[in-house]
């Protein structure tokens, strides 16, 4: 992986590493809308793992390995954020949706029920599914990226100042009550999703529903995670 100079040797690293780069990008694919290409997802992952060689330092304490698969999928997921592939008018409706459930929340004491959305946003329960499905945009988002997401929060941790990493490990604290605050349904789907690392086919087998239910109840899990968390 070194050259007789004992610098990083290019070649070397994407020949050891490329199959990690396109292990990433293919569970990214099986979880993102067909028109995204896996071989895009690819080329960011190579890229971010050539960056890794420029910015990784040896005597962090961090291994050479764990740094740069932290690097390569982060990469993938900015290569799908520079795309913007959500029309406007979803992204709208998505943070309609979120103000909903926030003001539900406060004036309830607790998480609202599904029908009681709907009737806050003056639609049937059917649309109100179908709603979920369209503003479905964090599938690709791990925990810590749905905080990285909120408002007033896009710092990167990396090259944020102290005063903002000590915000950013509070906001991460608020979004571990968050999920603890999911109703039961939800929260599982959440464990099986990103830390069992599921897919969505085998989550609705493990919970005796369609592909899209899941889709549907990860989706309001993720809008009252970033409810929360952008009032606290």
């Amino acid at each position: 992986m070194y050259t007789a100079e004992g610098k990083f040797n290019k070649h070397s690293i994407i020949e050891q590493y490329y199959p990690l780069v396109r292990r990433q990008a293919f569970n990214l694919k099986v979880k993102l809308p067909a028109g995204v290409d896996v071989d895009d997802l690819i080329q960011a992952g190579v890229e971010g793992l050539l960056s890794c060689v420029d910015r990784f330092d040896p005597d962090s304490g961090v291994a050479f390995s764990t740094y740069a698969h932290q690097r390569i999928r982060g990469a993938m997921i900015d290569e799908l954020r520079s795309r913007d592939w959500l029309p406007r008018s979803v992204r709208r409706n998505g943070r309609e949706l979120e103000q909903t459930i926030r003001k539900l929340e406060q004036r309830l004491g607790r998480p609202p029920e599904e029908r009681e959305i709907a009737t806050e946003l003056n639609i049937e329960l059917a649309e109100y599914h179908q709603l979920l499905l369209d503003t479905n945009n964090g599938l690709v988002l791990s925990y810590d990226e749905v905080v990285a997401e909120t408002p007033g929060n896009e710092t990167n941790d990396e090259e944020a100042e102290p005063e903002a990493q000590i915000g950013n490990a509070q906001l991460k604290q608020l979004l571990v009550e968050a999920l603890d605050m999911l109703p039961e349904r939800e929260k599982l789907v959440m464990t099986l999703y990103y830390q069992e690392e599921l897919n969505l086919k085998e989550i609705g087998a493990v919970l005796d529903v369609t592909e899209s239910r899941v889709s549907q109840l990860h989706s309001q899990a993720i809008k009252r995670i970033r409810s929360r968390v952008a009032t606290d």
